[in-house]
């Protein structure tokens, strides 16, 4: 006997699941439900099957195939346009009309024995034998009535509570003989239980009704959906499920990592090759699909997670189903009820009511709080470009399709035949992606010099000798499982906004250039780059006094690629160095602030021990440098920015110094008292590359470990700053702390806040009223000065919803009370 499974259903009413899926195509326990179908038919011998399909059937086709991985033959019935479920079975008539066939739905779960249906039917000697089974709300099925020996009586679709005369209903599993075609009228839509089985009641043919025992649902409805998962893990129902269970009801399947430290009450499954961290709990009823990554402290309970889905640190998911190749990221909150589309992304800290439905390929925003359905426009706003370029999750936000596309969109607002340099850190991720960087660029027409792995500041160098732009692959700072993908300029610079702009447009319209067969662009590799910046390095830097002056340093490559540069540079240098970490570390291609931290203690011990003038430290691409003073001190960050600027404004005695309106006020002071002038730059660290080039910019910082030296590079570079930190000390014959000693302190507190974007533009607005008569600096954010010299800064995040607040005052007392004043105003404007 043959059978038919009908997947042509849109299940309009698990939507958006079924928005980009077909309804059988659904997983329970991380299998389509027509699979488990399937498999019932061929426990039960039949391994002929046509499946009749309409709605997205080509995803059923490909999925199934021709069923040879099930052990079973597969053909296809396809209708043009939907045809009922009669009508449907009737368009595959070609392939049933030998003999008796089972028709089955591809979207309900059922473990009802079909061979005592089909020996029933025979018994019975029936034209069209209904299976029948007993449910507690009859409303949304066929009520069915049979007598005493099983011939159907009566047929209601659909009751409502007044005509509920049975609680036995239609499982829509049918056995028929072929002459039941004749019945049915061609190409229109035919319903069986609405237009053929009332005829043949009608006709007094053989109808009859068997009575299943076992388990059915129908799964039509995000609630039984979600109840046809518990069922499976509670072996209500007896299917198949791939996996081993580890412990009573816990499922895990092949490949999957599941870390010791986490925490499973089960029944839960945990699908192949799903990667589940320490800290996380997964609670019971809960499914986890294929590739699915869980990170540390993730909440799980009774949530449907579908394949390739990203659940970040600290999120809470409860009662949802979340669709295929969604990104959650840390600390989101997804309710009991809700259903988020598939290729959507969840932004941190948003929190997704119950019962709302996110569509496919929606976006919503960090701190969102989101408490309608989301169906035509995204909750948030999309942005290419953050503080370090192109930033992500690696294979979760930033995957190799993702750096194709961008590279070809950056190719394309070049010109054809232009060379742009290319280069990475010393991470495996790195790697990866600067190969499909450097594969789309030349697909566009353009050359590239790749220099492999070098020091960002190289990279930069190197992009400003001849090439009309770069790109720099590295880990994010701090944060080991993303990455930055960094544009620059023809003059190594990251590009400026507008050109920026120009990318964004050309990505998001996707206008990529292809190049002709004769235009694929060249690749070569560079020689003596090293050699190149040194030479470069030391013939703009002042070093005069250095090697008369004896002094002793400890440098701490930090097991980065800046140990690429050190050999030769302090060689030349004749500086008595000695070197710790200078050897690369593939598997630490970035470090957290505690182990900089701890590391910067460990470089103070040497430097104590070994008496040495001072101790610097890099960071592992090279940008930026750490101090520890001639004691072993740790020098912080935002000192370390004043003592290098005390150091050349006093050796240089005019110019101007570029600053960030975050630093403390302190430097207005240390540069005018040598004769220097502070020009206040924005946040972007394109701005001060912009300050550090004009002629008379004698230094430029960040307060965060980044320097400018301007008459190498306007770019910050923290080798250069090595270099000139070493002559600045060696001609003032004064030691670290003895500078720092001589510069007052500052009293500077940052606090970040949480605001959505669409009140972004009100917090500020709001920031300006509340500041009255006060002097305000619109420079970048806003800057409220009181009259007593305080001073608060509100700054938008350009890229996530956040709001940046910094208050200085004579003490952190009364810093502090400042911003909390502040953030009270930023508060009630947001909420």
């Amino acid at each position: 006997m043959k059978a038919v499974v009908m997947a042509g259903g849109e299940g309009t009413r698990l939507r958006p699941m079924t928005s980009s899926m077909p309804k059988p195509l659904l997983p329970v326990a991380n299998r389509p439900i027509m699979e488990h179908v399937l498999r019932l038919l061929k426990r039960h011998g039949l391994n002929e099957t046509v499946v009749t399909v309409q709605f997205l059937a080509s995803l059923v086709k490909n999925y199934f195939g021709d069923g040879e991985e099930l052990g079973m033959e597969l053909s296809y019935a396809n209708e043009e346009k939907p045809l009922g479920t009669a009508g449907s079975v009737k368009n595959a008539e070609e392939a049933l009309k030998d003999d008796a066939f089972l028709v089955i739905s591809g979207d309900a779960l059922t473990d009802f024995d079909l061979t005592e249906l089909i020996n029933f039917h025979k018994e019975k000697g029936a034209l069209v034998t209904v299976c029948l089974t007993r449910v507690p709300n009859p409303l949304e099925f066929g009520i069915t009535i049979v007598d005493e020996e099983g011939k159907v009586e009566r047929f209601l679709e659909k009751p409502t509570w007044g005509q509920v005369f049975s609680d036995t209903v239609n499982t829509g599993i049918y056995v028929m003989e072929p002459e039941v075609f004749d019945y049915v009228e061609p190409d229109v839509p035919v319903d069986w239980s609405g237009d053929v089985f009332p005829q043949l009641m009608k006709e007094g043919k053989p109808v009859y009704g068997y009575v299943a025992e076992g388990y059915w649902e129908d799964v039509g409805t995000h609630e039984s959906y979600v109840k046809a998962q518990a069922d499976v893990l509670e072996g209500k129902v007896d299917v198949e499920i791939d996996g081993f269970e580890i412990s009573p009801g816990v499922w895990v399947a092949e490949g999957a990592e599941v870390h010791p430290d986490a925490v499973l009450r089960g029944p839960l499954y945990i699908g192949d090759y799903a990667k589940v961290e320490a800290g996380t709990e997964i609670r019971e009823h809960t499914v986890v699909g294929s590739n699915v990554v869980v990170k540390s402290g993730a909440f799980l309970h009774k949530a449907v997670v579908h394949d390739n889905v990203y659940v970040g640190q600290h999120s809470n998911l409860r009662g949802c189903v979340v669709g295929k190749n969604t990104d959650i990221m840390r600390a989101a909150r997804i309710e009991d009820g809700a259903v988020i589309g598939d290729e959507c992304l969840i932004g941190e800290e948003s929190i997704v009511q119950g019962n709302v439905r996110v569509y496919p390929f929606k976006t919503i925003e960090a701190g969102a709080f989101v408490n309608t359905s989301v169906i035509w426009e995204s909750r948030g706003q999309a942005h290419l470009f953050g503080a370090r370029g192109v930033s992500g999750i690696l294979n979760v936000e930033i995957t190799p399709e993702l750096a194709v596309r961008l590279a070809g969109a950056y190719a394309t607002t070049l010109k054809k035949g232009s060379t742009v340099t290319t280069a990475r850190d010393h991470s495996r991720g790195a790697r990866a992606l600067k190969r499909a960087v450097i594969s789309a660029l030349q697909a566009s027409a353009i050359d590239v010099r790749d220099l492999e792995n070098v020091p960002l500041p190289v990279a930069r160098q190197q992009t400003a000798r001849g090439s009309a732009g770069g790109i720099m692959i590295r880990t994010t700072p701090g944060v080991p499982d993303s990455v930055d993908i960094m544009f620059f300029d023809g003059q190594g610079a990251d590009l400026s906004q507008a050109s920026q702009r120009k990318l964004d447009r050309v990505f998001a319209r996707q206008e990529y250039r292809r190049a002709f067969p004769g235009e694929i662009g060249d690749l070569y590799f560079p020689a003596s780059v090293f050699d190149s910046y040194t030479g470069s390095l030391l013939r703009n830097v002042d070093t005069t006094g250095i090697s008369e002056s004896g002094l002793k340093v400890v440098v701490d490559a930090s097991n980065g690629s800046a140990g690429l540069v050190l050999p030769s540079l302090l060689g030349k240098l004749g500086v008595d160095s000695l070197t710790i970490n200078p050897g690369l570390d593939e598997s630490r291609p970035t470090e957290s602030a505690d182990a900089r931290r701890s590391g910067l203690v460990r470089l103070g011990e040497i430097v104590a021990s070994a008496r040495a003038a001072f101790g610097v430290r890099f960071d592992p691409v090279g940008e930026r440098l750490s101090l520890v003073d001639e004691k072993g001190r740790i020098v912080e960050d935002d000192r370390a920015l004043l003592v290098m600027l005390d150091l050349v404004a006093a050796e240089r005695r005019s110019g101007r110094v570029a600053l960030p309106v975050t630093t403390t006020r302190i430097a207005e002071q240390v540069a005018a008292y040598h004769g220097t002038q502070v020009e206040w730059t924005t946040t972007s660290p394109d701005d001060l590359t912009r300050v550090g080039r004009d002629e008379t910019t004698i230094f430029g910082g960040d307060g965060r470990a980044g320097f400018i030296v301007p008459e190498f590079s306007s770019v910050f570079d923290g080798t250069a700053a090595f270099v000139r930190l070493i002559g600045l000390v060696a001609r003032t014959q004064l030691t670290l702390s003895q500078i720092d000693a001589r510069i007052p302190r500052a009293h500077v507190i940052k606090r970040d806040l949480a605001t959505p974007w669409a009140v972004k533009g009100l917090v500020m607005r709001r920031v300006v009223e509340e500041a009255g008569d006060r002097f305000v600096d619109t420079t970048d954010g806003v800057r409220v000065v009181e009259t007593d010299g305080r001073w608060v800064m509100v700054l938008p995040d350009p890229a996530e919803a956040v709001t940046h607040l910094w208050a200085e005052g004579p003490d952190d007392a009364s810093a502090q009370a400042l911003l909390d004043e502040w953030s009270a105003v930023v508060d009630s404007a947001g909420r």
